[in-house]
């Protein structure tokens, strides 16, 4: 997949495409929805980005890691300020974006849209 000094830029990208829980594939091999990323004017990398469902579960399981501990494990607080960063990063926008949320959560979907209601109202 790699051309000698291509592996810096892939390395680089990598984070990126793993946070995202996108796959990275040869140019070659790109569907017309990927992404391909040029290097110096020479085509590297495709980057596959998943389907937003996929992406709204590789973030929850993102936030849980940096919590170490299951979302639903944290108190209230903990679990509103992770509504809000789910809704700045567009969470709620995905189908069953709310219900996915509360069940990572332990809570209802009621309980979630109260943590919404309230940042609105902040």
């Amino acid at each position: 997949m790699t051309r000698n000094g291509d592996e810096p830029f892939i390395t680089a990208v990598k984070p990126l495409v793993d946070a995202m829980g996108g796959e990275m594939l040869p140019p070659d091999e790109a569907g017309p929805d990927d992404v391909v990323l040029a290097w110096e004017g020479v085509d590297v990398v495709a980057v596959r980005l998943p389907q937003l469902a996929d992406s709204l579960d590789h973030i929850l399981a993102a936030m849980e890691r940096r919590q170490g501990k299951p979302l639903a494990d944290l108190d209230r607080k903990a679990k509103q300020e992770v509504v809000r960063i789910l809704e700045a990063r567009g969470a709620f926008s995905v189908r069953h974006g709310v219900e996915t949320v509360a069940s990572a959560l332990g809570v209802s979907r009621f309980t979630v849209y109260n943590y919404l209601n309230r940042e609105k109202e902040s």
